[in-house]
């Protein structure tokens, strides 16, 4: 084969495939059974593309007449799949570190809310912020995010509560999805909260009236891409009618469903969320057990985000019951200003020791799954065939180090590639 191709990665310890047979999730079963080829290589296509992950032997002799832009040997490294960040907030003015403070000092979540911060804070600086600025802080965030291995990552809006700041976060995701190499799936959030002086019903019908029209408008002329719809679905928010008039209204302009529910309180929202054929519900804190049964059923990831149980000491998910059960587990960062954790090898650190899930587990929740709960598990989530060159190399000869050690992961992590092309080449060689 006497092409060019754009990346070579040769002799690696493990690569770490995930699945290998077009799996779009997996469940409990094949979670703890991923597929690891011990001496392998990847080669990844002009096209950014895999085209060949095998043995190193086989792919050597196939390729030999083959001319790569690049060639990393990764003797006695490990490959995986690029990270898949499942739930974000990244796009915000403000700096909420006092907040912090008060939470230590036993404020809980809705207090700081009704005290004027949390949300509202934010809100606030986000309107009053210039789009540049934000897409600055967004730029040095995501960039910050690939370098801990993320390559595909769920941005939301949700900090203006009213149609133009809305417009213009989302603008700002637009932008740095076309500037930086990671992969961006985008949400509209307009109903992340109540803002001052409206009401529920008033918000509600903003969202109805205002801002989705607007957007379907944007999206139909082709000026604005977003994938999916959000609410924050929770007592003293929006109640259960508002959350499914809005989610509604989102899948009728053919946003994926893909929610906050149950994490203050046990409010039946899964159960509501699969009755509707959500894509994914986040948090869950407070799932019943009618709702676990149902999302197993409607194939609805569950996205579970340690850090905030950890950060606010909330009671942890339910992870082990949802996996029995049979629910498409995945893993977010929940990344914003009252949970600022960049880091998927952090958050699977977290989900093994706090959810009690296994490296195996955690892993495809943070990659599969994950890709899963945005519909871009057939390009992301694992190393195969015609799937994006997305990878993250380890100078670890056990992939299971990114996990093992907390916060190890930026002296772990070797390269990150992204469509073949390397992004991030983390040389401690030049340390001074």
């Amino acid at each position: 084969m006497s092409r060019n191709h754009r990346l070579l990665v040769k002799n690696a310890k493990q690569v770490v495939l995930i699945c290998n047979n077009g799996e779009k999730f997996l469940t409990r079963h094949g979670m703890n059974n991923l597929s690891v080829v011990e001496n392998a290589s990847v080669v990844v296509g002009s096209d950014g593309l895999i085209k060949a992950v095998g043995p190193a032997e086989t792919i050597s002799a196939r390729y030999s007449e083959s001319s790569f832009d690049n060639v990393i040997d990764a003797a006695g490294m490990c490959v995986l799949p690029g990270l898949v960040d499942a739930h974000t907030h990244p796009v915000w003015a403000g700096d909420r570190v006092h907040e912090f403070a008060m939470k230590l000092a036993g404020a809980t979540y809705m207090e700081v809310h009704r005290a004027g911060g949390g949300i509202h804070y934010t809100v606030e600086h986000t309107r009053a912020a210039a789009a540049s600025d934000l897409l600055a802080s967004l730029r040095s965030r995501l960039q910050r995010m690939q370098r801990a291995g993320t390559t595909l990552v769920e941005c939301k809006s949700g900090y203006g509560l009213e149609l133009q700041t809305e417009l213009k976060m989302l603008e700002v995701i637009e932008e740095a999805s076309r500037s930086l190499p990671i992969s961006i799936s985008s949400t509209y959030c307009g109903a992340h909260a109540v803002p001052k002086g409206k009401t529920v019903a008033g918000a509600t019908e903003d969202v109805l009236q205002v801002q989705l029209p607007r957007l379907k408008e944007l999206m139909s002329a082709g000026r604005l891409k977003v994938q999916n719809i959000d609410v924050f679905c929770e007592q003293g928010v929006f109640d259960l009618d508002s959350t499914r008039a809005v989610l509604l209204a989102g899948k009728e302009m053919g946003l994926n469903i893909n929610f906050h529910g149950d994490e203050l309180h046990p409010m039946n929202a899964a159960k509501m969320g699969a009755d509707l054929g959500a894509l994914a519900i986040s948090h869950l804190e407070e799932v019943t057990d009618e709702g676990i049964v149902a999302m197993a059923k409607s194939k609805t990831a569950a996205v579970l985000l340690p850090t905030t149980a950890y950060i606010l000491r909330l009671p942890q998910p339910r992870a082990r019951d949802m996996l029995e059960a049979g629910v498409i587990v995945a893993l977010g960062s929940d990344f914003n200003p009252n949970a600022y954790c960049c880091s998927m090898p952090v958050v699977m650190h977290l989900a093994c020791v706090n959810m009690r899930m296994s490296m195996t587990e955690a892993l495809a929740a943070a990659t599969i799954n994950a890709a899963y709960a945005l519909s871009r598990s057939d390009t992301h989530g694992s190393l195969e065939v015609n799937k994006h060159g997305d990878l993250l190399i380890l100078n670890a000869t056990r992939w299971e180090h990114l996990i093992y050690q907390l916060g190890g992961h930026q002296e772990l992590i070797r390269y990150v590639v992204i469509r073949g092309n390397i992004v991030y080449d983390n040389d401690k060689t030049l340390d001074l």
